[in-house]
C-alpha cells in the first residue's frame, strides 16, 4: 500500500487539475455582507485549533448568531459551558490560528473562516455574552483572515438535513455506556444514563 502514497504537491495537483475560477475568486479576506448573513443564521460551527498536543476539531453551538459579528474583521464567540478539558483554548494560548465551520439547518452550503484568535476575560465582554444571568468565564476575539463558502456536495451525498435518515439515539451506544466501557467500568452506565438529561439541562450556560 506504501507505494501508492503521494508524498508532494505536483503529485498531488496533477490527481486534480486547476481550481475553477469562482472556488479561486470566492475567498476574500473580510466578512462580505452576504457571509455575514450566514453567520447571523448559524446555531452551529466546528472550531478547529492547533497546539503542541495535536489538532483539535470542538463543536459549538446556542441560539442563531451567537457568535457575534462585531465588524467585517472581527468575530467573538462565548465559551459556553463543557466538560473543562478546554482543549480548544489551550491551543489558541500556543498557536492563536484557528478555523471555524458553520452550519445551518436545511442550507447544503457551509461557510468556512479562518483566522487567529484572543482569549479574553473583558468583565464588560462576560457580561454581555451572559444568558440566565450566568456569564461564560471567556470569550473568543476572532480576527477574520480569509473567508469562503464551501459548496453543498458534501452535505447532499451525506443527506444530512434529511430526516428520514436520522437515527433514534437508541441505534447507538449510550454515553453511560461508552464511558462504561472505555473506562474498564469505572463508570456505571446506568448511572450515567440516568442523571444525563437532567445534568445538561441544568449546566447549558
Amino acid at each position: 500500500m506504501t507505494d501508492h502514497i503521494v508524498r508532494d504537491l505536483a503529485s498531488l495537483e496533477s490527481l486534480y487539475g486547476d481550481v475553477n475560477e469562482a472556488s479561486a475568486l470566492k475567498e476574500i479576506s473580510y466578512l462580505h455582507p452576504h457571509y455575514a448573513a450566514f453567520i447571523q443564521a448559524s446555531p452551529f460551527a466546528v472550531l478547529a485549533t492547533a497546539g503542541e498536543r495535536g489538532l483539535d476539531a470542538s463543536p459549538r453551538g446556542d441560539a442563531p448568531g451567537f457568535v457575534e459579528i462585531v465588524d467585517d474583521k472581527k468575530l467573538l464567540m462565548a465559551d459556553r459551558r463543557g466538560n473543562n478539558r478546554i482543549d480548544s483554548l489551550r491551543n489558541i494560548l500556543r498557536n492563536p490560528q484557528i478555523a471555524l465551520l458553520f452550519l445551518v439547518p436545511g442550507i447544503g452550503e457551509t461557510l468556512r473562516v479562518n483566522g487567529r484568535a484572543e482569549i479574553s476575560v473583558d468583565p464588560a465582554l462576560l457580561e454581555r455574552f451572559a444568558v440566565k444571568d450566568r456569564a461564560p468565564r471567556t470569550v473568543l476575539i476572532i480576527h477574520v483572515e480569509s473567508v469562503f463558502f464551501q459548496c453543498s456536495r458534501a452535505l447532499i451525498r451525506s443527506e444530512l438535513w434529511n430526516p428520514e435518515k436520522q437515527l433514534p439515539r437508541t441505534a447507538l451506544p449510550s454515553t453511560g455506556q461508552m464511558l462504561a466501557a472505555v473506562t474498564d467500568q469505572r463508570i456505571d452506565a446506568e448511572t450515567y444514563d440516568r442523571e444525563l438529561p437532567p445534568r445538561l439541562k441544568a449546566t447549558l450556560y
